[in-house]
């Protein structure tokens, strides 16, 4: 069940973002990509009533279809809400908030937090988001951009468009020293977002490398096109298979606390296609229940970068001690 109403404390304009009521059904929430899903459907209803515009429904210039794609998904978990910590019943206050960052693309905020917890009137603010970020709450940060198809019933190729309609002159400016742009960028050149090793941890084992055939049954959007959240998915199920490398449970892997995730978006696929996905892993220092693992996807015929993600993970390992194997 969600309710939306304007933010708490401020003005009834859809600039000022949402604030949603949401008790956590069964289709938000899992050990895998259901919540991601559902933060990613908050991002299009918020834009749509921030732009003024059925983003489901958008066209180009020319009359054919155009989608509001995840160019990058920043998830950061709290101490109480985390990716997969929610279950069935568990109430939620949820603000979204849209800021414009181009012609052709936006940025959304979201904080999910536990309902009735103390928090600041008025709309969401970035500076909470990115510098002072409460300990409870999970807080995402999704960036948007418009592409379309250039040959129809293919994923290749896809064009940056802006749709006629798309109103975003209204919507409040991120400010400079939070945008994503340079990050994203860095990753899609180097296909990593630690290409030296996150600060702080050491590596753990060798680079590992896995085969992944798209799932049409699974990866597949009511578009045709890769889905943003089984993204998640594919990442997922290649640290599954890392972890049972290392001789852990899927137990472990199941309460796994996904700390921060990372992923930078830069190409779709066809039916058929076939991935390789390598893994590498670093281990907190002085920590060894904090580990991230950098993943990069790319289409196995022809080297194209599709993906990168950094997952940071905590798994109490006093609770089911993990095998010192690397």
């Amino acid at each position: 069940m969600t309710t939306v109403h304007p933010a708490p404390g401020a003005p009834a304009t859809a600039a000022d973002g949402l604030s949603r009521h949401v008790v956590v059904a069964p289709g938000m929430c899992s050990g895998g990509s259901l919540v991601f899903g559902r933060i990613g459907d908050w991002t299009w209803e918020a834009v749509s009533e921030s732009c003024r515009m059925n983003v489901h429904a958008a066209r180009t210039a020319d009359g054919d279809p155009a989608y509001l794609s995840f160019y990058y998904f920043h998830v950061r978990g709290g101490d109480v809400v985390h990716p997969h910590g929610l279950t069935f019943g568990d109430e939620l206050r949820v603000d979204s908030r849209t800021f414009q960052f181009g012609s052709q693309s936006v940025i959304t905020l979201h904080r999910l937090a536990p309902a009735g917890l103390d928090l600041p009137d008025g709309p969401l603010d970035p500076a909470e988001v990115y510098a002072h970020p409460h300990p409870d709450c999970l807080y995402a940060e999704n960036f948007n951009r418009w592409i379309a198809r250039t040959t129809a019933g293919s994923n290749q190729g896809l064009a940056q468009v802006t749709p006629p309609g798309f109103t975003y002159q209204d919507l409040p400016v991120l400010p400079n020293a939070h945008s994503p742009r340079s990050l994203v960028g860095r990753a899609r050149a180097t296909g990593s977002f630690h290409p030296d090793g996150p600060p702080g941890f050491h590596e753990a084992g060798r680079t590992q490398t896995y085969p992944y055939a798209l799932d049409v049954v699974r990866d597949l959007n009511g578009a045709g096109l890769m889905y943003f959240a089984s993204y998640f998915a594919v990442f997922d199920t290649m640290l599954l298979r890392l972890w049972r490398s290392l001789g852990r449970t899927d137990g472990q892997f199941l309460r796994r606390k996904v700390l921060d995730q990372k992923i930078g978006y830069f190409g779709n696929a066809d039916p058929g296609a076939v991935f390789t996905v390598t893994v590498r892993r670093w281990t907190r220092t002085g920590a060894p229940g904090t580990e991230v693992a950098d993943m990069a996807l790319r289409d196995a015929a022809t080297g194209q970068l599709i993906a990168v993600t950094a997952i940071e993970t905590s798994l109490d390992p006093g609770r089911d001690p993990w095998p010192t194997t690397t």
